[in-house]
């Protein structure tokens, strides 16, 4: 019995022994599996990822791309940041023109101060015919008023002075003269008189005659009249209305106004430049208008071969017709033209801003987009000026209306949605 007891007691404790090790080989089992299969898991997560790394790479690509175009726009948007944009409606608003500059010709240019005068022979002074209280005949007579030769301008009365009428004073002294003349006429034939005595009546005849036929035939009932010597315009009045006169004075000046003279005024330090001066531009006060002696029909007149004592300039004058409103006397800028300059850029002067003493021009980039230029200019003849720096031939520069697309810079920076030819 003991025997049988024994022999159950040794299997029991085999069988727990197999299932302990059994539970211990499937511990080991099911954890090995465990690591192979995570180790799987990993290798096959990193496979993943190693499976979208070029994607990755990809995108990075693409996003690098969009970056460039992105710096390139804001390149482009950089280059054009000084642009002015001034549109076609804006244009055609006012008088606006661009002009192509090429190489050409050019001159150089002495810039003076000069005056207007009168040709010799186109002016004639009024004077007095008699003495006594002036009066214009006409109460729009002013200077500048057209008159026509033999016209009446002034008339001069002596009525009602002390001194008495001087139109019957001088009838008078005529009448006596001619009949002492006439009777020593008759006298000396019989050798009465000398022929001493005979000259001196003939001689105050001929005054007395003068002085009567100078006012007998513009005698009035206003008094004597004063007329035009010739057709022309009032240059100036040298009387004042009611103003007591004498006979010689000057009253008025007419002129013609065809041909005028400009006077010019030329530095010392010019004078060997004057030998190679063939024409002259000159600017007027009153309008600001340059005008060509080439257009007028002028022509060099003389130059000083030396100045006065007590000046520093040498006379340039030249002769040209008075076909525009130059009025004579005025006092005007002068551009002598001298040697020509080839091969040289030049555009006009209504180009040209100046701010602070720097000169720009717009330059046409685009239909609608201009950019501002600072430019280093040479010689100027009143209407163009060289331009020494700042300018290449093809640049299309605004000629008319730069100042209106200066004031379109003031808006800033190009609108959004504006495009550019390229």
């Amino acid at each position: 019995m003991r025997t049988f007891f024994y022999a159950i007691t040794i299997l029991a404790i085999s069988l727990v022994g197999c299932k302990s090790n059994s539970s211990q080989d499937k511990h080991k089992h099911s954890e090995t599996e465990t690591h192979a299969g995570h180790d799987h898991a990993h290798d096959h997560n990193h496979d993943k990822d190693h499976d979208h790394d070029p994607k990755h790479d990809h995108s990075h690509d693409h996003e690098t791309a969009e970056e460039h175009a992105a710096h390139s726009h804001e390149a482009e948007e950089a280059k054009h940041s000084d642009e002015i944009i001034f549109s076609k409606e804006q244009a055609a608003k006012t008088n606006f023109e661009v002009q192509e500059i090429q190489p050409g010709s050019f001159n150089q240019v002495v810039k003076t101060s000069g005056q207007i005068m009168a040709a010799p022979g186109d002016e004639a002074v009024v004077v007095a015919t008699s003495n006594g209280i002036v009066s214009f005949t006409s109460n729009k007579l002013s200077e500048g008023t057209a008159v026509k030769k033999g016209q009446s301008l002034f008339q001069i009365s002596s009525k009602n002075m002390a001194e008495g009428d001087y139109y019957t004073k001088v009838k008078a002294t005529y009448e006596t003269a001619k009949a002492n003349y006439d009777r020593a006429e008759s006298l000396v034939k019989d050798k009465i008189i000398s022929q001493k005595e005979f000259e001196a009546a003939r001689l105050e005849y001929e005054n007395a005659r003068t002085a009567y036929e100078a006012v007998s035939g513009a005698k009035t009932e206003k008094g004597v009249s004063v007329n035009a010597p010739l057709n022309g315009h009032i240059k100036n009045i040298l009387v004042k209305e009611g103003e007591y006169i004498t006979a010689g004075q000057a009253l008025a000046t007419v002129s013609q106004n065809q041909r005028l003279v400009l006077r010019a005024e030329v530095s010392q330090r010019y004078y060997n430049a004057l030998k190679s001066i063939n024409s002259a531009n000159f600017k007027t006060p009153y309008d600001n208008h340059v005008y060509e002696l080439a257009d007028l029909n002028g022509r060099l007149l003389s130059f000083g071969k030396t100045s006065d004592n007590n000046s520093f300039f040498v006379p340039v004058s030249f002769e040209f017709d008075n076909k525009g409103e130059v009025i004579p006397g005025s006092f005007v800028e002068v551009y002598l033209i001298s040697s020509p300059i080839e091969n040289t850029l030049s555009i006009p002067v209504s180009a040209l801003t100046n701010e602070m003493g720097f000169f720009y021009v717009y330059v046409q980039i685009d239909d609608e987009g201009y950019r501002k230029q600072e430019v280093t200019l040479g010689a100027n003849n009143g209407k163009e000026v060289q331009v020494l720096k700042g300018l290449h031939p093809g640049d299309r520069v605004v000629t008319q209306g730069a100042y209106q697309v200066k004031m379109a810079s003031a808006s800033g920076a190009i609108p959004h949605g504006h495009s550019h030819e390229h």
